[in-house]
C-alpha cells in the first residue's frame, strides 16, 4: 500500500492552476458544475435577469476553486518541469 496522496485534480505542467481530473471524483465534481451552471442558465436568466445568474455563476466558480484547492495538487507556477 502507497502513502502518496491521489490528487483528484493534477498541477498544471505550465503556468499556474489545475489540469483535467484524474480520478472519478473530479470528473465528478466537474460534471456536476456544468449541470448546475446549465440549469442555472435556463432557470435564472430568462426569468430573473443577468445580474442573478451572473452572482450564481461566481459562486459555482468560487465553489469549484475551492474543491480543487482541497482536493488537488498544491498550485504554483510551472514552467514545464
Amino acid at each position: 500500500m502507497t502513502d502518496k496522496k491521489k490528487y483528484w485534480f493534477p498541477a498544471k505542467r505550465f503556468g499556474w492552476g489545475w489540469g483535467l481530473p484524474t480520478t472519478w471524483q473530479g470528473w465528478v465534481v466537474v460534471l456536476a458544475f456544468f449541470v448546475l451552471l446549465a440549469v442555472g442558465g435556463a432557470y435564472l436568466q430568462p426569468h430573473r435577469g443577468n445580474g442573478l445568474f451572473l452572482i450564481y455563476a461566481g459562486v459555482l466558480c468560487v465553489l469549484l476553486t475551492v474543491v480543487c484547492w482541497l482536493k488537488g495538487e498544491p498550485p504554483g507556477s510551472r514552467r514545464g518541469e
